[in-house]
């Protein structure tokens, strides 16, 4: 069995301030348009979903780079639950490593975001 993690931390004002100074451009750089359907009006969501595709990718080995910032989806599933979608460079590596099952926790207080990434596989 497989097993990976990844856990990231930010500070919110981080990102407030990103978005601040290149709006609209920097929110579409980083996060898919389904992502910012989801949660474009409460920057704290986005600041969680940001540390869990760190988190994902530290989970898969490597950083973002190698992997794109919208190869890593974290949507919401009908529960409201959230739930990792990867494509791409981050599907390919998932699949290289034998990762196939991805479970995400995502947090935040009123001034960090936090998120835990657990892949498991055969």
């Amino acid at each position: 069995m497989n097993l990976a993690a990844g856990v990231d931390l930010l500070e919110i004002d981080r990102l407030q301030r990103a978005v601040s100074v290149y709006g609209e451009r920097f929110l579409r750089r980083i996060f898919t348009a389904r992502e910012l359907a989801e949660r474009a009006h409460r920057i704290e969501s986005l600041a969680a979903r940001f540390a869990a595709k760190e988190a994902v990718a530290k989970a898969l080995g490597c950083g973002i780079g190698q992997i794109g910032w919208k190869e890593i989806e974290i949507l919401n599933a009908p529960s409201g639950a959230p739930h990792v979608i990867l494509h791409g460079n981050a599907e390919r590596l998932a699949k290289e490593q034998g990762l196939t099952e991805w479970s995400v926790s995502l947090s935040h207080s009123q001034s960090h975001a936090i998120a835990l990434v657990i892949a498991l596989g055969e």
